[in-house]
């Protein structure tokens, strides 16, 4: 009861806020609470500032009853109110989650269906039990298609998001040793990760299927479903051509370019170019939609400086996404000098020292001029070739850039979002 009330607050309000410090006019003000502060306390204060309700569970906070409504835990509020505005505006939804590439699929599936369609999809990275519901709620009645990011780091939690959303269809990215300290294993990642399917099944909604992937195969027994990839029986047969710098794809004879760097994205345009396909999106505009999509936030970007190309992935690293990475950046052709620069891979559990020693393993044997490691992790590690480096932190490698000050290169930066290794690019003059 209390749901539909709220419910019908919000569709006067301007939105949903969470933090008193950018809240919306016109809102109804969510009274969160975390390990260092509890929203119950600020209730007032969103009220002052123009919120047209707040939302808390610790009854004193209440000044009154027309300006505040007590429930017995405010996320769950918070999450219920998605679910029920999803049931409410009914239209089709899309789920999304894997190891790597969540965003950036997200990114490229949302410019191709927006040729069509309007499209509300997760903005950035709001991909946990915060964020799906306030992607869920930023959606309104104009919106004909949703489009909802889900992220993990332990057993479940794709599962609970996805009865939240629940959505009509889904597509998992990849399987990959991301966040190994709260699943275990890669196959705690797989049996995570599928959660997504499962739902899907248990409710008779369609799958996207990549079937070049062998787990996705081998654990998807279910035929509703849409499929692309090089396997013959695809029924969105896709090639893919050896590449530069830039990850291409062929559809029936058409090539499709991107300014995303690294080969391993064109499985990511593919999974876009698939689900634009299902939706009757013309072909060429899916085309121009993968091609003029431009990669940001330190998500496998090219940037060019008046000397040195920079391959830019630093806003997450796991051991899988680094290998692809290197597997990429080693086979790439250039007369300029090879340099790269990793940071630590966090969130590995006891699995850590094992994942960075194989990274440098594999660099020993790579055709790779210049190699910087960059954190404690890294530092752990050992090799006897000279041209592996070792760093402390950040700080460290940006002097060691500026005394160096490298010309004629090319440089892959690539670690997990703590290391914040984008701040390297301060070393250089560079333009996108």
């Amino acid at each position: 009861m209390k749901t539909a009330i709220i419910h019908q607050r919000f569709l006067v309000s301007t939105g949903i806020s969470t933090d008193t410090r950018n809240i919306k006019p016109g809102s109804i003000f969510f009274a969160l609470k975390g390990a260092n502060f509890n929203g119950n306390q600020f209730a007032a204060q969103a009220i002052a500032k123009g919120a047209i309700c707040a939302i808390v569970d610790n009854k004193d906070a209440a000044v009154n009853d027309k300006e505040y409504i007590v429930v017995k835990d405010s996320l769950k509020a918070l999450q219920k109110l998605a679910t029920f505005h999803r049931k409410f505006l009914g239209i089709p939804i899309i789920g999304i989650t894997g190891s790597n590439g969540k965003t950036t699929t997200k990114e490229l599936i949302y410019n191709v269906l927006s040729k069509k369609y309007t499209v509300t999809a997760t903005k950035g990275n709001l991909n946990n039990h915060i964020g799906v519901p306030l992607s869920l709620l930023a959606m309104d009645e104009e919106t004909e298609i949703g489009l909802i990011e889900m992220g993990a780091n332990h057993p479940g939690e794709i599962e609970f998001l996805s009865n939240i959303v629940m959505p009509d269809y889904g597509f998992i990215t990849n399987f990959g040793k991301a966040h190994l300290e709260g699943f275990g294993s890669l196959n705690g990642v797989i049996q995570a990760k599928t959660e997504l399917y499962r739902h899907l099944k248990e409710n008779k909604k369609l799958i996207f299927l990549n079937l070049d992937d062998e787990v996705q195969r081998l654990e998807i027994n279910y035929k509703h479903n849409f499929t692309f990839g090089a396997n013959r029986k695809a029924q969105v047969k896709i090639s893919y051509p050896e590449t530069g710098d830039s990850a291409k794809l062929i559809f029936n004879d058409i090539n499709f370019k991107s300014q995303l760097s690294g080969n391993y994205n064109a499985k990511n345009m593919a999974a876009a170019l698939c689900i634009g396909l299902y939706f009757k999106v013309p072909v060429n505009d899916i085309q121009t939609a993968i091609e003029n999509y431009t990669p940001s936030n330190n998500r496998s970007q090219i940037i060019k400086s008046d000397s040195n190309k920079i391959y830019l992935d630093a806003y997450n690293a796991n051991p899988t996404s680094m290998i692809a990475s290197l597997q990429h950046f080693n086979k790439v052709k250039t007369k300029t000098t090879k340099i790269v620069i990793l940071g630590d891979m966090g969130e590995l559990g006891t699995a850590s020292e094992t994942e960075h020693q194989v990274i440098v393993n594999f660099l020993e044997n790579a055709d790779i001029s210049e190699i910087y490691l960059v954190g404690k992790l890294f530092k752990k590690t050992t090799t006897n070739k000279p041209n592996i480096i070792k760093f402390e932190n950040t700080e460290n490698i940006k002097k060691h850039l500026h005394l160096a000050e490298l010309k004629d290169c090319s440089i892959l930066i690539k670690g997990s979002r703590s290391m914040a290794l984008e701040q390297i690019l301060e070393v250089f003059e560079t333009k996108a």
